[in-house]
């Protein structure tokens, strides 16, 4: 049996929240009553790449460090080893800068961040689907207003 944000095509498992409106490709009217629901994997990970756009610009946050401690809380998760896996699976220090629109980076990342989330290895092609979406948005030449 796969792992709920598998079978939610949600590969960080991102939860429902107060947050109008739904990311692009999201179900609506999903049965999950936690999790948000996507109509495939590229569009899970294209979430996961906006929310953590989203940090950066929004509050700031420029680290794998900052960024695991917001979407993974000691409150509901063993932040550190998280944050551990995740680094050593990227090749990266935990306080290093990064750039959310750096694919060299933020492909491996993201990666890290579902197999950490599910129990297997991500899909590559999944996740680049993922970053083209995400990319095509809000990528530097992108008309999207921000």
């Amino acid at each position: 049996m796969c792992s709920r944000g598998i079978r939610n095509c949600n590969p960080g498992n991102i939860r429902k929240s107060g947050r109008p409106g739904l990311y692009r490709g999201e179900i609506e009217g999903a049965t999950d009553p936690e999790f948000r629901q996507f109509a495939a994997m590229e569009w899970g990970y294209r979430a996961l790449f906006t929310v953590l756009y989203t940090y950066e610009v929004r509050h700031g946050l420029r680290t794998p460090r900052q960024w695991i401690s917001r979407w993974a809380p000691p409150s509901e998760n063993h932040t550190e080893a998280y944050l551990r896996f995740v680094c050593e699976r990227v090749g990266i220090a935990p306080d290093s800068r990064l750039s959310t629109l750096d694919r060299k980076s933020m492909i491996p990342f993201a990666a890290a961040m579902s197999e950490m989330e599910n129990g297997v290895e991500a899909i590559e092609e999944e996740v680049v689907a993922g970053w083209e979406l995400f990319f095509a948005d809000f990528g530097p030449k992108s008309t999207k207003k921000r």
